[in-house]
């Protein structure tokens, strides 16, 4: 079963695109520190994709910063870079004047980073748009940034300058697009419009601390809510049979992987247990009330919209009604929120409004029976959702009267 997830796959695919595009383009085929090295690699990948992942999510829980989060993204892919062209060049693959006019191993291994990071990064945003599959588009970003990097170590001329046109272009890209969103973070335009987009699951009081903080400090007019229907990694992992819904219970779809998840996805980044949407949605119109908010924000319902384009085209009917009102960003700097930021950055001009989780307020500890982290409305709800499962009766039916619906 470990062979069949599709992570590994894509992870053994590089491995022997590597050592094809090196093996043919200097006849090394019978190398033994190519076999070796594209060995290595086909199987280590998917761990270091998972490592560079919890760098980049731990930096970013800490300083809610793009750049710096991908700086930490970068760093190892670097370093890891920099040990393959050592091992190729002193394991006889090609000679190490092949790459001089190259910056030698430091700067090949920079180049192809850089090129690395930029064209993952763009197949992600495609694929988040409905423009292919994810691991496919990862899959052809790795595949043609590995044939470009070997062709320029064959030193040609028109090789070597696809190849420094292609790690400059996409990794100025990368970097670029992330300084720009911290910059419009700390300088941006007063009043306004502002969106929150999440899970809120359910709806607590971090979350309203933000949406008045985001009001005062930036001096917004009105703030849009929208939650999840059912977040995408779930839907998409459903629609390929890798994970289930076990059953319902106190208000809640309960997920479980089956047999065809893959090994490497975390599939319940924010836990594994799920209010139904209409449920969620409830709780926050009631929680807005009740924070005396219900003047300044707006929760928004267009499951059309979210169905067909997710949060970009939420956001995208958002934009059109503001005209040409700034739109501020507001998020956490938890794996959820950060996710969200990167709908903000690539859906035009928007001013992000970044906040630091410090506290210990979570959706998932109000699931797991805290009481006090979200609004009294909020917990009469949660309280009568989890009677009614504990007394047998179909939750999902009584989380549909408790919201008002048939």
């Amino acid at each position: 079963m470990y062979l069949l997830s599709p992570s590994v796959q894509l992870g053994l695919t590089i491995g022997a695109l590597m050592y094809a595009s090196y093996g043919m383009a200097h006849n090394a085929f019978d190398n033994a520190a190519l076999i070796g090295l594209c060995t290595f690699v086909g199987f280590f990948i998917p761990y270091y994709s998972k490592f560079s992942n919890r760098i980049e999510e731990y930096i970013n829980l800490r300083t809610a910063c793009v750049s710096l989060g991908r700086l930490g993204r970068f760093v190892p892919q670097l370093a890891f870079n920099i040990g393959i062209f050592l091992i190729l060049t002193l394991g006889g693959v090609f000679p190490a004047t092949r790459i001089d006019t190259l910056g030698g191993v430091l700067g090949v291994a920079l180049l192809t980073t850089c090129a690395s990071q930029g064209m993952q990064y763009l197949a992600l945003a495609l694929s988040n748009r409905e423009i292919g599959d994810r691991n496919r588009n990862v899959l052809l970003a790795l595949s043609i940034n590995i044939v470009v990097t070997a062709l320029a170590t064959l030193g040609l001329a028109w090789s070597r300058g696809l190849f420094l046109t292609l790690g400059w272009t996409f990794g100025a890209a990368f970097f670029v697009i992330g300084l720009l969103s911290d910059w419009r973070s700390l300088r941006y335009r007063r009043g306004g419009i502002g969106v929150f987009f999440g899970t809120f699951n359910p709806i607590h009081k971090t979350h309203l601390a933000l949406i008045r903080d985001a009001i005062e400090t930036r001096g917004l007019e009105k703030v849009y809510l929208h939650s999840t229907t059912i977040p995408k990694l779930h839907a998409q992992a459903l629609q390929r049979g890798e994970i289930r819904i076990a059953r319902h219970d106190q208000g809640m779809r309960i997920y479980e992987k089956t047999e065809r998840a893959d090994v490497h996805v975390n599939y319940f980044p924010t836990g594994s247990r799920f209010y139904e949407y209409e449920t969620r949605l409830a709780m926050m119109r009631a929680a807005v009330a009740e924070a005396g908010l219900g003047d300044k924000v707006e929760v928004l319902s267009l499951p059309n919209e979210y169905a067909q384009g997710g949060f970009y085209a939420v956001l995208q009917r958002i934009r059109e009604a503001a005209g040409p009102l700034p739109v501020h960003g507001i998020h956490g700097s938890d794996l959820g929120g950060m996710w969200v930021r990167s709908i903000y950055d690539e859906s035009g001009w928007i001013y992000p409004y970044p906040v630091v989780r410090r506290d210990k307020v979570s959706a998932t500890a109000i699931r797991n029976g805290e009481i006090g982290l979200t609004t009294p409305s909020v917990q009469k709800m949660i309280v009568a959702l989890r009677k009614s499962g504990e007394a047998g009766a179909p939750t999902r039916s009584a989380g549909a009267q408790l919201v008002g619906q048939p």
